[in-house]
């Protein structure tokens, strides 16, 4: 693929989209992962849980996106979580802290939002190196 080319990434270990976007998409040596959100990629449903565990979700679902376009959680480079309260920063970090462990861990941003699709608590996307 050269760095002009895109590809949509598409595996059944992650939640399908729920609007018109991919996934994720590949491109100029990167794959750029569309915001997953908890729901549980067997029936597409928001797990239930407090947002730990849907931070949890969210990640494991970001991981089998990565992994299907050759990437993995080692290679990100930026994330963007969002979340509904900022009130549980400090409980996704501790989630979050587990996935990116080492002394280079991905650059970040927090953002708080109204609302989030299915009223989820947290969305977390990414950008990683492909190979």
């Amino acid at each position: 693929m050269t760095l002009t080319q895109r590809q949509k990434i598409s595996t059944k270990d992650a939640p399908s989209a729920i609007g018109p976007y991919s996934q994720a998409i590949v491109a100029g040596g990167f794959v750029h992962c569309s915001g997953q959100i908890a729901l549980d990629p067997k029936n597409g449903q928001l797990i239930e849980g407090d947002v730990s565990a849907q931070t949890e979700r969210a990640l494991e679902n970001m991981k089998a996106v990565l992994a299907a376009a050759g990437s993995d959680l080692s290679k990100v480079v930026k994330c963007t979580v969002y979340l509904v309260s900022m009130e549980d920063f400090a409980a996704v970090n501790k989630v979050y802290g587990r996935y990116f462990l080492g002394d280079q861990p991905p650059a970040r941003s927090t953002v708080a939002v109204a609302q989030l699709p299915r009223n989820a608590f947290v969305e977390i996307d990414c950008t990683a190196l492909v190979g």
